[in-house]
């Protein structure tokens, strides 16, 4: 079947609009997670203050967003929105965002729900741009079909349904290395002054949307000395590769200058240099910091302190790491086995098996080229051409190996999220692969076999043999295709606790891993409903997110938390755990860990009455 441009625009809107059905109506009834707690009202305080002293740790453009359709929702909906600027939170603590978050959405008669809606819209469609050009680069390299293919893919993903309607800096961290790597690449295959001016652009948008991706600098240079090396005047052409690659990076810090110099419009001086001289005091590498505190206070620089500020810090916290559960273990320190093995449970199982006929497809034709190639004796010569014809493969193939390196050697385990990057990539190389392991022979080729065939019969035989493989490799695709479907609709819209058959689905997911994998504080809404339909007067609970169980459950809520003497509890209480910090009170502790654990063992003995969204275990303890 032949895909025009037409039927395969209209195809390819169609699963974009799948994809924003989905994720605009998941939404609906999802509690504020984590870290929305802090992003959200840091947004919002952007824009109406133009002060930055909240939640620098991440650069501003996705929360500006967010921020924006708030202010925007409440000049639509004519609804005022109070900011508590006299609250201690805003006035005198450093970074006070977790505590200045509770006060702004729960505490100052706004309008909760309605800010947390339109603060979730501009993600949405940040995860819409990002699946048109997975469909657009899918397209330019293998054809129609593969783009289709990558989009499905990439549409039904459940880690992009999941992460990309929050206001959260993964899925806009994957967009931005993505199209920064597009047009980079772009300009490297076409260099022209056009294609400079978008790479440096979009670069600098890049660097704002989040620090992690300051690793595109050592993987562009990277990308230019491969090319450069590959021309025939090798020097003259690295020379002027570097040179304009120099100016892309000039061009991403002239966009960063005048939006963090809004930001920092009405953020004090003095609190900006006493902000970063307290928080970067432990920052162990003097001599990367102390030019940053030196430029908090100066009138030119000050927007560039606050971005590095911001750099230095998550660096410092990523060093730190993060305590997390995993496979029955709890670590602050993190595992070398983590990211893989939760990759393996969190991804669809058919999309797992079409990784590795895609590999198993690509490495016999690598083989099938390399033997039948007349430059098999001139081998440095065959990988010049192999790389230049398939640049763009090998660039996405090194940034993949690059980031996933970084990541396992990372002490922050804390979410497959944080390797959503290399996801687009697997996307498009799987796409490519099938759909060329998945084409019918030509004329050609089968009049080869007539040619080739001793009589009527043995060609018959033959070219039949061709159409059966054939139409087995497409039946094999669709049943794939339809299970990778299948098992995300079914989720819906419990997108985040997807696992795989491998560990028995959803309702097992718990036992391997937690924190944003399964359980970043989304059904609170939905724990309050089923206390309401079941008439429970009072619900002792210990929550983990970002949204607020007193608002939420109001008179019937009574805080719990795990080192509490379960005696405390009156026969027939009702108790409510979060799956994290179930876990984490279960999990046994690493040999570096010290803190105390096994406080929720006492809650083996009971069966749950129900797990909420399959995140909030409820007990009924007699």
């Amino acid at each position: 079947m032949k895909f025009d441009n037409k039927i395969t625009n209209i195809l390819a809107g169609f699963l974009l609009m799948l994809m924003l059905f989905l994720t605009f109506f998941s939404i609906q009834n999802d509690s504020l997670t984590m870290d929305e707690l802090a992003h959200t009202p840091a947004g919002y305080s952007y824009i109406s203050q133009k002060d930055m002293r909240l939640n620098h740790e991440h650069p501003p453009l996705l929360k500006d967003m967010a921020g924006l359709s708030v202010w925007l929702g409440s000049k639509i909906t004519n609804t005022k929105i109070n900011f508590p600027i006299e609250h201690k939170s805003w006035q005198e603590d450093l970074n006070g965002q977790w505590d200045f978050g509770r006060e702004f959405l729960y505490n100052s008669n706004n309008q909760t729900d309605q800010i947390i809606l339109f603060s979730r819209l501009p993600m949405i469609l940040m995860t819409l741009l990002l699946g048109f050009y997975v469909f657009r680069w899918t397209r330019e390299l293998y054809g129609n079909k593969a783009g289709l293919l990558a989009l499905f893919l990439y549409s039904l993903s459940p880690a992009f349904l999941a992460h990309g309607r929050l206001v959260t800096t993964d899925v806009p961290a994957a967009a931005a290395f993505f199209i920064a790597a597009y047009y980079l690449i772009k300009w490297i295959q076409k260099p022209s002054k056009k294609n400079l001016i978008i790479a440096g652009l979009v670069f600098g948008l890049a660097l704002l949307t989040k620090f992690s991706l300051v690793m595109l600098i050592p993987y562009f240079i990277f990308l230019v000395i491969v090319w450069s090396l590959l021309e025939k005047k090798r020097f003259p052409r690295l020379a002027k590769n570097l040179l304009g690659l120099l100016l892309i990076g000039l061009i991403a810090m002239a966009l960063i200058w005048p939006i963090y110099q809004f930001h920092i419009l009405n953020y004090p001086a003095e609190k900006q240099l006493a902000d970063t001289e307290t928080l970067l005091q432990t920052f162990g590498r003097r001599w990367m910091v102390d030019p940053v505190i030196w430029m908090a206070d100066k009138p030119i620089l000050r927007p560039y302190g606050q971005f590095f500020f911001g750099f230095f810090s998550v660096m410092q916290r990523t060093i730190g790491g993060n305590t997390t559960y995993f496979l029955g273990e709890i670590s602050r320190t993190g595992w070398p086995h983590y990211f893989p093995i939760t990759f393996l449970i969190k991804v669809p199982l058919s999309f797992l098996i079409l990784i590795l006929i895609s590999l198993c497809f690509a490495v016999i034709r690598i083989f099938k080229n390399i033997k039948g190639s007349p430059l098999r004796n001139r081998g440095r010569h065959r990988l010049i051409l192999f790389i230049k014809k398939y640049f763009a493969e090998f660039a996405l193939i090194c940034f993949f190996l690059f980031y996933w390196i970084t990541s396992i050697k990372s002490n922050l385990n804390i979410g497959v999220r944080h390797v959503l990057p290399t996801f687009p990539i697997l996307y498009i190389l799987v796409s490519g692969q099938i759909i060329k392991w998945l084409k019918f022979p030509s004329g050609p080729i089968l009049e080869k076999v007539k040619i080739n065939s001793q009589g009527i019969l043995k060609s018959i035989k033959m070219t039949f043999s061709f159409y059966l493989k054939t139409t087995l490799k497409c039946f094999v695709i669709i049943i794939l295709i339809v299970w990778y479907a299948f098992g995300t609709i079914t989720i819906y819209p419990h997108f985040i606790t997807y696992f795989n058959e491998l560990v028995g689905g959803p309702s097992q997911g718990y036992k391997y891993v937690a924190d944003s994998n399964l359980d970043w504080g989304q059904d609170l809404k939905r724990l309050a409903e089923f206390v309401e339909e079941n008439n429970i007067k009072t619900i002792y609970v210990d929550y983990f997110g970002g949204d607020s169980p007193e608002f939420r459950l109001k008179e019937k809520y009574y805080p719990w938390w795990g080192d509490r003497d379960p005696s405390e509890l009156s026969p027939n209480s009702w108790i409510a755990i979060s799956a994290t910090l179930l876990q984490g009170g279960r999990g046994l502790p690493d040999a570096e860990y010290n803190e105390k654990t096994g406080y929720y063992n006492w809650l083996n003995q009971y069966e749950p009455v129900t797990v909420v969204g399959n995140s909030i275990f409820v007990y009924q303890i007699p």
